[in-house]
């Protein structure tokens, strides 16, 4: 999910009575909630694609979500001691206990792959010891309504908490109904991949992508025997197979040694990608695509270009 939900996620447990438990737990909690996402600075040394076979792997496995809120509490108990010394730790401060921030800095991280894990971009929860990816595709990565609700629920505690009335139950009323909104998306997103599994074509994989805003939507993602994909638009009409829309000119998937002309490129992308596809491209040439991620108005964005290797058009019907 993006940063500002994991941010409200480790709010709200904050609000909900946890940051009763020790001094600074809510730095604990909220950056916690974002700290795998230190995988983002791969921008700064990864080019193209790269950056895909990279993001939400390592720093989000288990390794790094014991290590990650150590070094975060240890940093945090240390600033404490520092602000001791100086004389400016606030009065108001709670005793700081490192087992407490060590504990609170575990959830904030652990909540943070299962967030990611909601929605159809998906997460390698098992880096470095295995490469797989998990999806549970039941929210879009950008969730207003999660903004919406979160939000309220955070401001609406510490509204009270600033009127000495009594301010945990609205953080943990905000957790009950955000439960309940994934669990409508998730029986949404069971009952179309479902359904779209028990008729023709039959499908061997079903991907059922949420849609911004309109989250009780589904665009359908599936995956025939030949391993051919065919997708929807946003309108829900059938495409051509291996598009998500149906201007898409579709190429045979190139073979190991034509893919191999992609380089590091190609390579990141395939890691990444689980619904991939061939495009031709305007000089006959070929572009690898997700049909996860294939939106004509950013037709660059999720692409490998190989310019080495030819078009082979596939049957489309």
């Amino acid at each position: 999910m993006d940063n500002l939900t994991h941010s409200l996620i480790g709010a709200v447990l904050g609000q909900a009575g946890l940051k009763r438990k020790t001094g600074l737990a809510m730095p604990a909690l909220i950056i916690g909630a974002n700290l795998p996402d230190v995988d983002a600075a791969c921008f700064f040394w990864l080019e193209g694609t790269e950056h895909l076979g990279f993001r939400r792997g390592i720093t989000h496995g288990p390794p790094a979500l014991v290590l990650l809120p150590l070094i975060l509490a240890g940093l945090l108990w240390g600033y404490d001691r520092w602000q001791i010394r100086r004389g400016t730790r606030p009065e108001g401060r709670l005793p700081v206990s490192f087992k407490w921030l060590y504990l609170l800095s575990l959830i904030g991280c652990l909540t943070h792959p299962l967030f990611d894990w909601f929605n159809v971009y998906g997460i390698r929860l098992l880096e470095p010891f295995s490469s797989q990816w998990f999806h549970g595709d039941m929210l879009f990565i950008i969730d207003v309504w999660l903004w919406a609700l979160l939000g309220f629920g955070v401001w609406f505690s510490l509204r009270r908490e600033r009127q000495g009335l009594e301010w945990m139950r609205p953080a943990r009323l905000a957790i009950a109904l955000m439960t309940a909104y994934i669990g409508l998306n998730g029986a949404i997103t069971w009952y179309v991949e479902k359904s779209s599994a028990m008729r023709e074509p039959y499908p061997r994989q079903v991907i059922a992508s949420p849609l911004p805003l309109a989250f009780w939507t589904r665009e359908r993602i599936i995956q025939l025997e030949d391993g051919t994909w065919l997708s929807s638009d946003w309108s829900g009409k059938p495409a051509a197979p291996g598009y998500a829309y149906p201007k898409a000119e579709r190429c045979h998937m190139p073979d190991e040694a034509q893919l191999a002309t992609g380089g590091s490129q190609a390579s990141a992308f395939l890691l990444w990608s689980q619904a991939p596809f061939a495009e031709r491209a305007d000089d006959g040439s070929v572009i690898l695509r997700d049909a996860r991620f294939y939106d004509p108005r950013a037709r660059d964005q999720f692409a490998v270009a190989l310019p080495a290797v030819q078009c082979i058009p596939a049957r489309t019907g």
